[in-house]
C-alpha cells in the first residue's frame, strides 16, 4: 500500500513539473519487518513506520518522504522537517470486513459475544468495544491485503512471546487502505463518523521534506491540496494540545464547507466505556486555531485523565 501511495506521488509530481526526475526508494521500517509485535515497543506508529524514514530525510539520503498522516505523531515536533504537501483526502472512514459465514446482523444481535474482531489500532479497539460490548478484540497486524488473507484462511496472529491469538471473525480497517489494494468489495459495513470517529489525518497522504530545502518545498507545493492540508493542520493541532501518546484512543475529523471548517474530536478509554467529545466550527483559514480550541475543550472535560490512564506503565 505504501508503494502504491508513493507511486501516486511520483505520478503527480512528474505531471505537475515536466522533466522532473523522480526516483522511488523503498524503506523497510521496523514496523514493516516486525509483523507480530504490538507497535508500542517500537515507539508506536511513529517509531515503527516514521522515525527511520525521517532520519533519512534529515541526513540528506532522501529529499522527501511519504507518510500516511495518521501514522505521524502529532504530539511532538521533528526539528528540521516540514510537511511540504498533502494529497487530496481519500475516504477517511473505518470499515468492517467479515470472514465467510459471519453476518453483520449476527454481530450486532449478539453484541459481539462469541466473536473476535482483529485490529492493531487502540482507537478502533475502543470503538469496537463500545459498539459491540461483548466482543473480544484481538491484536492483528500486517499489510491490508495480508490481514484479509489471514482472515479468510482462518490464520492465527503470531505474538512475540511465541503464542498466538485468533483466528479473527472480522477486521476493522481503513476504507482507503482496502480501496488501494483492490479489496473495497470486501467491505461489509462502513462506519459513520458518529459511530467510529476517524483517526486524525486518516485518509491523508503527507509528503515530508527538510524545512530548509526550499527547492523541494516549491516542487512539492505543486501537488498540495489546500483543503486536505488545512484539515491536517486542524486535526494534528488537537493531538498537540492533548499530548496524546501512541496508546491513547484519540480521534479527530474535520470537514470544510465554503469558508467554514467543522471539527470533531474525541478521547476514549481503552474499554470504550468512557468517551468525551468536542465539536466546533470556525474559519477554514485558521485551522490550527480551531484545533486548539477543540483540544482545550477536551482537556476541560477531563481528556488528560483518560489519556494518562492509558499511558504504558
Amino acid at each position: 500500500m505504501a508503494l502504491a501511495q508513493t507511486e501516486e506521488i511520483a505520478r503527480r509530481l512528474t505531471a505537475a513539473v515536466p522533466g522532473l526526475d523522480v526516483e522511488i526508494v523503498k524503506f523497510d521500517t521496523t514496523g514493516d519487518l516486525d509483523q507480530t509485535s504490538k507497535l508500542l515497543p517500537h515507539g508506536g506508529k511513529g517509531g515503527a513506520f516514521v522515525a527511520q524514514i525521517r532520519a533519512a530525510v534529515l541526513s540528506g539520503e532522501l529529499q522527501a518522504a511519504m507518510h500516511s498522516l495518521k501514522d505521524m505523531p502529532g504530539n511532538e515536533d521533528t526539528p528540521g522537517l516540514v510537511i511540504g504537501a498533502t494529497l487530496s483526502r481519500d475516504p477517511p472512514s473505518d470499515a468492517l470486513v467479515l470472514r465467510d459465514g459471519v453476518t453483520l446482523e449476527a454481530l450486532r444481535q449478539s453484541r459481539g459475544k462469541g466473536f473476535k474482531i482483529g485490529t492493531n489500532a487502540v482507537r478502533r479497539a475502543a470503538y469496537a468495544r463500545r459498539l459491540f460490548p461483548d466482543v473480544e478484540v484481538i491484536h492483528f497486524r500486517g499489510a491490508a491485503d495480508t490481514r484479509v488473507r489471514k482472515l479468510d484462511n482462518g490464520e492465527k496472529q503470531r505474538l512475540p512471546d511465541g503464542g498466538a491469538v485468533g483466528p479473527a471473525d472480522a477486521l476493522i480497517m481503513a476504507r482507503s487502505g482496502l480501496d488501494r489494494v483492490g479489496l473495497a468489495s470486501r467491505i461489509a459495513y462502513e462506519f459513520t463518523p458518529a459511530e467510529m470517529l476517524p483517526a486524525a489525518g486518516q485518509g491523508i497522504v503527507a509528503v515530508e521534506c527538510a524545512a530548509q530545502d526550499w527547492q523541494t518545498r516549491k516542487i512539492l507545493s505543486s501537488i498540495d491540496d489546500p483543503a486536505a492540508h488545512a484539515c491536517a493542520d486542524a486535526e494534528r493541532e488537537v493531538l498537540w494540545v492533548l499530548n496524546g501518546h501512541c496508546n491513547s484512543p484519540v480521534a479527530g475529523f474535520s470537514t470544510i464547507a465554503g469558508d467554514q471548517m467543522s471539527l470533531t474530536a474525541s478521547v476514549l478509554d481503552l474499554s470504550g466505556n468512557t468517551i468525551i467529545e468536542a465539536s466546533r466550527t470556525g474559519s477554514a483559514n485558521r485551522p490550527r486555531e480551531l484545533g486548539r480550541a477543540v483540544g482545550l475543550e477536551l482537556l476541560g472535560k477531563g481528556a488528560a485523565e483518560i489519556i494518562e490512564r492509558s499511558r504504558p506503565r
